[in-house]
């Protein structure tokens, strides 16, 4: 089943790759204008804030908290009647330390707020979160996909793999092709490679 779009596409694969070319694109624009670095950290609406740039020009529910349960592999993400709540226990909870982040970031990831590009844009809303506490971000290119996916199923149980996972891959290189190749590097994790974000 392909999700209805502002595109009017009816082939998911035709779907992907407009979704891969728009949204990159969209991630290069918010780092090139700036506007990565006015939103809001570590709270929901700074994450729906990046959601909607991303996507906004693909989906109608952009930015919005989804209205269906979803789940992935077997694993139930937060039910919807429950999802407002969730994420304002989410927003309350502290981002100054690493520990803290990654402990944040997983409970988003839990939350899993909206109907389809959850990954991509909580992976940015991380880093923009590391960046301001920590002076860092990750190098996604240095963690391997299929520990990347392992250490998040298991994060709702433990977060100790993925700090692991990440505290050995951040970077100090802040540098806007040092995001390109991490946004393109988030991108692979969900198995989209056919473009290059510094080529958009």
């Amino acid at each position: 089943m392909v999700l209805e779009n502002k595109l009017g596409i009816e082939q998911s694969a035709q779907l992907a790759e407009a979704e891969e070319r728009i949204s990159k694109k969209q991630a290069a624009l918010l780092f090139e204008t700036g506007r990565l670095f006015e939103i809001e950290i570590g709270t929901f609406k700074g994450l729906a804030a990046i959601h909607s740039a991303l996507f906004s020009e693909i989906y109608e529910f952009a930015g919005k908290i989804r209205d269906v349960n979803i789940a992935k592999d077997n694993f139930q993400f937060a039910p919807r009647i429950f999802l407002e709540q969730s994420l304002a226990y989410i927003d309350q909870l502290p981002h100054d330390t690493f520990d803290e982040i990654v402990d944040k970031y997983a409970d988003m990831n839990i939350a899993h707020p909206f109907r389809e590009g959850n990954g991509r844009s909580m992976r940015i809303w991380l880093d923009c979160m590391l960046r301001e506490k920590l002076g860092k971000i990750v190098d996604w290119n240095l963690i391997d996909k299929d520990e990347y996916f392992n250490a998040m199923i298991r994060s709702h149980v433990s977060t100790g793999e993925l700090k692991y996972l990440l505290l050995n891959a951040l970077t100090d290189n802040l540098s806007q092709a040092s995001f390109f190749k991490g946004v393109d590097a988030s991108y692979y994790y969900e198995g989209y490679t056919l473009y290059k974000t510094e080529k958009l």
